[in-house]
């Protein structure tokens, strides 16, 4: 029998924490999916495609953000007036903010220094300055009615509104927090997304069955086109090639693949249970989907064109997000 020395041994134990620290490090990131009737978060490991916990919230989590530094993932609760930080590679809950009120959208500004949130309930927007730890109220920009999603153009100048049940689109100066201009829209507009060059708007017209296309290279914006995808057309991700964007049709129960360029639809993905948030797996092949009615994440292969998984969660499950995503 082979006796090992006191150093051997320590070294041996060593040498397997170390393997087991590099095979964590190794493991990909989850992916979560908020569930907004329930105030927490389904953590769904992406090997085994199981649920492998759930993350208290404050009420009505809907929406999250990864803070500039990568180091936080915060996930917006609504009705519970926090934030939640959430550690995006390990699922572990790094601490709470309290005070922030009606948080149901939220983004970071490109160049870092501010964190705009959308009070879906109360009519407004809220900027805050960002040090890199704290967000600090700078002010309170009174609405129309249910401020739904934003986007912030690449210079960090200008934040883009949609106004639910208002059919309103809505630019605010972000230097000056004031409202720059307004325009009407579809019905029911939710998710905006801009194109690279910062020249187009897309907008989900959720009351509707399709995308508005806005055109704000100008002093005024001008829609130009509607792309008809399905109805109930919601949320948007980029699918990372730069040119082709994802809307989710909750009612159509369908995903549609819009060229930017084009501005036509040049594929379909069936998808049941009421799509609606999604993130996009960083190679591009997958689409993570919330299936708000079904309780259910489905993955979307899109090479095959289908649903190839489903993995339950909470009741209404609505944001979902993973480090490892495409570009957006």
């Amino acid at each position: 029998m082979k006796i090992f020395s006191a150093a051997h041994c320590c070294a041996i134990l060593a040498g397997f924490a170390l393997s087991v620290a590099n095979a964590a490090t190794s493991a990909p990131p989850p992916v979560f999916v908020l569930n907004s009737l329930e105030a927490n978060v389904s953590v769904i490991d992406p090997v085994t495609w199981t649920e492998t916990v759930r993350i208290p919230t404050g009420k009505e989590p809907h929406h999250l953000y990864l803070t500039p530094d990568e180091k936080s993932l915060i996930v917006a609760n609504a009705l519970g007036d926090t934030l939640t930080f959430v550690d995006p590679r390990t699922a572990q809950v790094q601490r709470t903010v309290r005070g922030i009120v009606d948080p149901y959208h939220l983004r970071f500004s490109p160049d870092m220094k501010w964190l705009i949130t959308a009070a879906n309930r109360l009519n407004h927007v809220d900027f805050y300055r960002w040090d890199g730890n704290e967000p600090v109220l700078v002010k309170r920009v009174a609405t129309s009615r249910t401020p739904s999603h934003m986007w912030i153009d690449s210079r960090s100048t200008t934040v883009y509104v949609s106004m639910q049940d208002s059919d309103e689109l809505v630019a605010m100066d972000i230097a000056t927090q004031t409202i720059k201009w307004r325009t009407k829209t579809g019905a029911m507009p939710a998710d905006v997304y801009g194109s690279g060059d910062d020249r187009r708007l897309f907008v989900g017209l959720t009351g509707s069955d399709g995308v508005e296309v806005f055109d704000i290279s100008g002093r005024e914006p001008r829609s130009i086109k509607k792309i008809t995808t399905g109805y109930g057309a919601h949320a948007f991700r980029a699918a990372g090639d730069g040119r082709h964007l994802y809307v989710s049709n909750r009612v159509a129960n369908s995903i549609s693949k819009i060229d930017m360029g084009t501005q036509e639809v040049v594929a379909t993905y069936p998808v049941p249970g009421g799509p609606d948030c999604m993130d996009v797996s960083a190679d591009g092949r997958w689409i993570y989907v919330s299936s708000r009615w079904a309780r259910k994440l489905s993955v979307v292969d899109t090479q095959a064109g289908k649903v190839v998984r489903q993995v339950a969660v909470g009741k209404s499950p609505h944001g979902v997000w993973t480090l490892q995503h495409a570009p957006r």
